[in-house]
């Protein structure tokens, strides 16, 4: 899902709360990891749960492209990364939030899906998704 900076507060107290319950918050994102990583940091997510692609740098500082070998950087990308995470981390249950349709394949791998719409809401996520919200508050109460 898209967070942007300074829309931090409104993910900040899921976050905490999760983080409260000894859960593992991860960023999975087609974004650039040095876009996020900021924002990581805001929302207290340690950079090793940041799941994003890489930018490439010529010694000169030109832009060489991205590093193909994550993930994120190819189609299913995100299902891979929670394929990985189970795999790699032993997680049996990983819940995955998102607002697009890179999203909504991810699951499975993920054994669940709630869609997003509290930054855009996508009619083809909000009709396919199990659970659809606009305001992670709902989230909150359900924990």
């Amino acid at each position: 899902m898209g967070i942007r900076s300074s829309n931090c507060d409104r993910y900040r107290s899921l976050i905490v709360a999760l983080q409260e319950q000894n859960k593992q918050v991860f960023l999975v994102s087609g974004g650039f990891h040095c876009l996020i990583a900021p924002v990581a940091a805001e929302l207290n997510i340690p950079p090793e749960n940041i799941c994003a692609n890489k930018l490439k740098f010529y010694f000169t500082g030109e832009y060489a492209g991205f590093d193909e070998k994550e993930p994120t950087s190819q189609s299913g990308g995100k299902a891979e990364v929670i394929r990985l995470l189970k795999e790699k981390r032993g997680f049996k249950t990983i819940v995955h939030i998102g607002d697009g349709a890179t999203d909504l394949e991810a699951c499975p791998p993920a054994n669940a899906f709630i869609g997003y719409g509290g930054n855009i809401i996508r009619e083809s996520v909000k009709a396919r998704a199990p659970w659809f919200i606009t305001d992670f508050k709902d989230l909150e109460e359900a924990l």
